[in-house]
């Protein structure tokens, strides 16, 4: 059962609650715990960075990533009721032009993101895909094709235990269960 209400956890918003459609049985936010783990990992790269959060939801990533010092943070979400979401909770906590919100399905590509950005521009990529999806590999290789990770950036991947991560195009540093979720952390492959 998904928790209605989503706070952010910590940084300069902490406390705030977030904005969730209620009956949207399809969304699964993160869990606090997960969330809190997560960001206490990525503490030391967080300010000042660009935050990249993929099927984003609620905003609750690329939010909590704002209140804890990104400088910037785009959201890539398909549902059209979760783009709603985003805005209104950027728009609520004020830090709407600190964001870029965007309708895209990632699973197909993300060639139009570096297009429209002409650089290597994220230090820090999220994506949680929906549960048991099976989707992370597809899109690792479209972080990879459309070249949006900068020099010593990391993927954060959210999975079900189940999915194995190929590290063709991103090398695992790190990994994190949380019941039958896994948290993997991804880097550059050294070769490239």
């Amino acid at each position: 059962m998904a928790n209605p209400n989503i706070k952010i956890i910590g940084g300069e918003f902490s406390g705030q609650q977030l904005t969730k459609i209620p009956g949207h049985l399809e969304l699964r936010p993160i869990l606090a715990q997960i969330k809190k783990s997560v960001f206490d990992i990525l503490t030391p790269r967080l300010p000042d960075c660009a935050f990249l959060d993929l099927f984003a939801g609620t905003g609750s990533v690329g939010i909590e990533a704002l209140s804890r010092g990104a400088k910037h943070a785009v959201f890539v979400e398909s549902s059209s009721d979760s783009i709603k979401m985003i805005n209104n909770n950027l728009e609520k906590i004020k830090i709407k032009e600190c964001a870029g919100v965007y309708q895209r399905d990632v699973t197909y590509s993300l060639q139009w993101l570096s297009a429209m950005l002409k650089e290597k521009y994220f230090d820090i990529i999220f994506q949680g895909p929906p549960y048991k999806a099976y989707l992370v590999n597809q899109v690792l290789k479209n972080i990879k094709e459309a070249n949006l990770l900068k020099e010593g950036g990391v993927i954060v991947a959210q999975h079900h235990q189940t999915e194995k991560i190929d590290p063709a195009f991103f090398n695992i540093f790190r990994k994190e269960k949380y019941g039958d979720t896994i948290v993997t952390f991804l880097r550059q492959t050294e070769n490239i």
